[in-house]
């Protein structure tokens, strides 16, 4: 029986919960210094002074380091387009731009001499003026990068039709709303961590990265190195979400500073580093407009961004491209206009986050939505049925020219309608609303699609049996909790007629891995589970062949079933007996641990094949979630009681790894919409620096989430599948926000911005009274 859609344990996590994980800092690196960066205090000012001279006299400490001290060119933004004036320095040179920008690095025997020697660094920094309001960064009035000349980042524009014409004609209504898509700090259980160490080869840098090889050319390019001479390998990775897609200055710090001591380094941040300094997610501000008849039908749609890039611009400013992709999100909208600036402030930069620019524009969208349907007295859901692409229409060419392959909209809203029964909710409501009940009951939805494995890059895989006729798969992706042992096993099984414990998963890793993509976009099955099936479909030709060589008949007369290859005479082999004529080797060793195995796979180790995966295009999963809240309407708190997520993922290879996917989603999506906020004093100084002042979401403050998977296959790929790791972060924070404001909307209250917490929420439902008793008055 296939393995394809059966809901198997993952593998990895029984390591995992007993004999724990192998991450960057659990590996023990002989003779290393530890190193630890002095930041900056403050967000914004002149450097006059770095005194090292206590801390260098500090027992154990081997070197001080400073910008004076580092011979390496500043580094470039991650994206040609962005201003490449605006160039990072390794550590801060003449001025600082952020607080917890690293401006010294210490290194010591001892992680503890490194910190005491640290706090012995004298800054002398002269204050400049703070810049942390986008708006006021627009004015270039004071500009962070004089060489630069401007705050400007990146601009995109687009309309459609185009030309002068009002994008709104032909609505009757249009409805209008700034809002905020909340900065939040991505908060990865392991933090950012690196080891290096220099040999006759090059440099051996240990990470917890999403894609090694990506690394690997930006660390070389930044040493002035070959790629060939540098390797990148990460064990076990504690999440990502985003934030360590790429290599940071700190990475490149510790690179850097091995080679020029000539000793291995080691660095691990703090909780504290991290929520400061690691780089944030979302942080878009948005003007919307969105114009309409009176019978709910959607005509037109506007968005006009600043996007914070934070002190120096990294992938975070790029993001907006992807929120004009999917700006019409499911609807069939034949006009719009899009605008976007990104700019720096003297905040922390701005990286990529769990959606990474689409789960703003569905932000957008779907509160747009709700104020339409409010604006002309209709349901939301039914104002969303109204204008949803219809399955027939598929596959769609959007305005903005974003192809969506596969989808049935309608049959998502439905079953989710159904599944959270809509009209007993909406019943419960206006009976609590006709007794003035102090809890009150809104119900919000979100219809979406997103777009996944959007840079169709190619992806890597290779897959060799050794003589004890165990299979070693090679894959170019990099997991950090997505469950990839598991289902690269369950692929190559399948194909090869293999027991799935006898399949073996390695990656990670440059020195045994020749090529690969990483993970992130959502982008893994639908191209590095494709490059997986690929070579073992070319390994299972190289079976036949081998068969039919030891036999001695025509390849067409062999058969392959359970594993086992067949003549017509009744002969067969096994893979084990097959691969000891290709003069193959027992494998050993632990499938996990890439970091120690260097030898690749090759035609003298027993039966290899290889194959890269090319998708033709993106895919577009999509969805709709209802959200269920009950709003206390004296004190403004907020309690989550029900999350009905439908979602479509293609034709899914492990119903069990989906679900969890969907779950993290769905736990990340809520924090963002309740609680979560990062947030800046006046003068650029952080207020969230650590757990106790962040409000991340824990599982006590979330309900059992009632999941409905939809299976649209795609033609994109050989399995149908597409991505779903998002979806989550994508669909369900304004499925929240709507069901907040849905459940006082009746009080007068017309919206509230993300996240909804008890003070903000309050605030709303006092000045929506307070206006509605002054307008009695008068």
């Amino acid at each position: 029986m296939s393995l394809i859609g059966r809901p198997v344990r993952r593998t990895e996590d029984r390591a995992l919960l007993t004999t724990g994980g192998r991450y960057v800092d659990d590996v023990p690196l002989p003779g290393c210094l530890e190193l630890v960066f002095v930041r900056s205090p403050l967000a914004h000012g002149r450097l006059r002074r770095v005194d090292t001279d206590a801390a260098r006299r500090a027992p154990g400490v081997v070197a001080v380091l400073t910008a004076a001290d580092v011979d390496l060119p500043p580094l470039p933004p991650e994206a040609g387009v962005l201003n490449q004036k605006m160039t990072t320095p390794v550590l801060a040179d003449g001025v600082v731009r952020f607080v917890g920008e690293p401006v010294a690095a210490v290194l010591a025997t001892s992680r503890a001499e490194a910190v005491d020697a640290a706090a012995l660094v004298d800054l002398d920094i002269e204050p400049l003026p703070p810049l942390v309001d986008v708006h006021r960064a627009l004015t270039d009035e004071l500009v962070l990068h004089p060489e630069a000349g401007t705050n400007l980042v990146l601009k995109l524009a687009f309309r459609r039709p185009a030309g002068r014409a009002d994008v709104h004609e032909g609505a009757e209504v249009v409805v209008r709303q700034r809002m905020v898509n909340p900065r939040v700090a991505p908060c990865p259980l392991e933090a950012r961590a690196g080891q290096a160490e220099w040999g006759p080869d090059g440099l051996c840098y240990r990470a917890g990265s999403q894609a090694v090889h990506l690394w690997r050319g930006q660390l070389a390019a930044a040493l002035g190195e070959p790629e060939e001479r540098v390797r990148v390998v990460n064990g076990d990775v504690g999440g990502a979400f985003g934030s360590k897609a790429f290599a940071s200055r700190e990475d490149v710090c510790v690179a850097w500073a091995a080679r020029r001591l000539g000793r291995p380094v080691r660095w691990a941040e703090t909780r504290s580093e991290n929520m400061v300094a690691a780089g944030h997610g979302r942080a878009q501000h948005q003007s919307a407009e969105l114009g309409g008849t009176r019978d709910g039908r959607i005509v037109s749609y506007a968005l006009d961004v600043v996007q914070d890039a934070g002190a120096y611009p990294r992938i975070g400013a790029i993001l907006p491209f992807w929120t004009r992709t999917v700006l019409t999100g499911p609807y069939a909208i034949g006009r719009a206009r899009f605008s976007s600036s990104s700019v720096t402030t003297t905040t922390t930069p701005v990286v990529s986050y769990r959606g990474a620019g689409q789960p703003e524009a569905v932000a957008a969208l779907e509160r747009m939505v709700d104020l339409f349907a409010a604006e002309i007295g209709m349901d939301p859901a039914e104002v969303r049925r109204r204008n949803l692409l219809p399955p027939e229409s598929f596959p769609v060419t959007t305005v903005t020219r974003a192809r969506y392959d596969t989808g049935d909209y309608p049959a998502a809203l439905a079953r989710a309608l159904a599944e959270a029964d809509y009209p007993a909710l909406r019943a419960e409501q206006a009976a609590r609303r006709e007794r003035g009940d102090v809890h009150q009951l809104g119900i919000g939805l979100s219809t979406f699609v997103e777009i996944t494995g959007a840079d169709t890059r190619s992806e890597y895989a290779s897959v060799r049996i050794g003589a004890d006729g165990r299979a070693t798969v090679h894959s170019g992706t990099c997991p950090h909790g997505q469950g990839h042992v598991t289902a690269w096993a369950m692929i190559a099984a399948d194909v090869l007629g293999l027991p799935l414990d006898h399949v073996d998963v390695r990656h990670s890793d440059t020195g045994t891995v020749p090529a690969g993509g990483g993970t992130g976009g959502s982008r893994s099955l639908q191209t590095g589970g494709m490059a997986v099936r690929e070579a073992a479909l070319a390994l299972l030709d190289r079976g036949r062949e081998a068969a039919a060589a030891r036999f001695g008949v025509p390849v067409e007369e062999v058969a392959f079933a359970e594993g086992r290859f067949r003549a017509a005479d009744g002969r067969d082999a096994g893979w084990a007996e097959l691969a000891v004529d290709a003069g193959g080797r027992h494998t050993t060793g632990s499938p996990g641990d890439t970091a120690d195995h260097a030898e690749a796979g090759g035609a003298d180790q027993g039966l290899f094949a290889e194959a890269t995966f090319q998708p033709s295009a993106a895919t577009c999963p999509y969805g709709a979630h209802v959200a269920v809240v009950e709003v206390d309407t004296e004190t403004g708190q907020v309690t989550l009681l029900r999350v009905v997520a439908v979602d479509d993922a293609g034709v899914l290879l492990n119903p069990m790894l989906a679900e969890g996917q969907v779950h993290g989603g769905l736990a990340q999506g809520a924090g963002q919409a309740l609680v979560e906020e990062v947030r800046f004093a006046a003068d650029g100084t952080p207020l969230h620096g650590d757990l106790h002042r962040y409000a991340m979401v824990g599982a006590a403050e979330l309900p059992s989430f009632e999941t409905v998977a939809l299976e649209t296959p795609t033609p994109v790929n050989p399995l149908g599948a597409k991505g779903l790791g998002e979806s989550g972060a994508v669909g369900l924070p304004p499925a929240v926000q709507n069901a907040v404001v849905d459940a006082v909307r009746h009080l007068g209250v017309r919206h509230v911005d993300m996240p909804l917490t008890a003070e903000r929420v309050w605030s709303a439902i006092r000045a929506a009274t307070t206006s509605q008793a002054g307008d009695s008055g008068r």
